[in-house]
């Protein structure tokens, strides 16, 4: 999860990297404008729309992206603690473009519609932690499982969407919970989920993530990075232990060299060669559990 530590991480990285906060925000700027992420062998074209999804909440503004033809697997993208923008509508088309049908979704759809922020804002950037902290503090277990719900029912509506195959999952810093939570709230519709250097996966609550694993009926990809693992040794070794009791096929791995948040394009601590890595491995876990 991010915080003050993530923070100093950070800002010693770039150091390291010789750039400073002036420069790499140039930098994303200019990367953001061009959203460039490596180009999908054989990609398939693709329709993008934006669309509301009713919520017991509300109305969630969404961005749908799937292949001009045919039914596909399904995935729900849930964005990080900056939220929806240019850089997760990138990443949702790009797995389109793969042969899924992907909603990459607002989260804080009740307190705002579209980016939380200025677009190209940081975690990291001055004042930017403090808006956004009240809009994640708003969110909760409880409205995870009834927004997923949700996401899954409007899914299962779309002619884009083949019912017959289950649904993919994938969140990243404090959504990387989420996909534990709705893999174990609806284990006859979520097939595979992914947490990217997820935040609060292990935690002594009795709604801690790691004890739905009874539940959990998914294949599941867990990708930590080395930063956060420095922080809590123990949260891998927990979760190899639960997914193991409960049955669960997971993989369980910290990413060497990445840092938290390492995985979007306009991350501070963006990888590319880990987050390439990751994305391949996400690729084959859709492939084996959707399929």
């Amino acid at each position: 999860m991010c915080d003050e530590q993530t923070i100093k991480d950070t800002e010693a990285f770039l150091k390291k990297e010789g750039l400073s906060r002036r420069e790499f925000n140039r930098n994303t700027a200019a990367g953001v404008a061009a959203m460039m992420l490596p180009a999908v062998a054989n990609a398939l074209d693709v329709v993008e729309q934006d669309v509301l999804v009713e919520t017991p909440d509300g109305e969630a503004d969404c961005y749908f992206v799937h292949p001009s033809d045919g039914a596909h697997a399904a995935v729900i993208i849930w964005p990080d603690i900056v939220g929806i923008r240019p850089a997760f509508r990138s990443m949702g088309k790009r797995l389109a473009e793969s042969g899924y049908s992907v909603l990459v979704v607002n989260p804080y759809y009740r307190s705002i519609k579209g980016p939380a922020v200025p677009v190209g804002s940081k975690f990291r950037d001055p004042g930017i932690r403090e808006q956004l902290m009240p809009y994640a503090r708003s969110l909760s277990p409880e409205t995870c499982v009834t927004d997923g719900k949700a996401f899954v029912k409007y899914l299962d509506q779309q002619s884009a969407v083949d019912t017959k195959r289950k649904i993919g999952t994938t969140g990243y810093c404090m959504t990387g919970s989420y996909t534990l939570r709705l893999a174990a709230a609806i284990p006859e519709r979520i097939g595979a989920g992914g947490s990217f250097h997820g935040g609060g996966l292990v935690t002594d609550s009795e709604q801690s993530p790691h004890k739905l694993a009874p539940k959990i009926k998914a294949g599941m990809l867990i990708a930590i990075a080395e930063n956060d693992d420095a922080k809590e040794p123990q949260a891998k070794v927990v979760l190899r232990e639960a997914f193991d009791a409960a049955g669960v096929d997971a993989e369980i791995e910290v990413y060497k060299g990445a840092l938290h948040g390492w995985c979007p394009p306009d991350s501070a601590a963006y990888n590319e060669a880990q987050a390439e890595r990751a994305w391949a491995r996400m690729l084959a876990l859709f492939e084996r559990e959707l399929s």
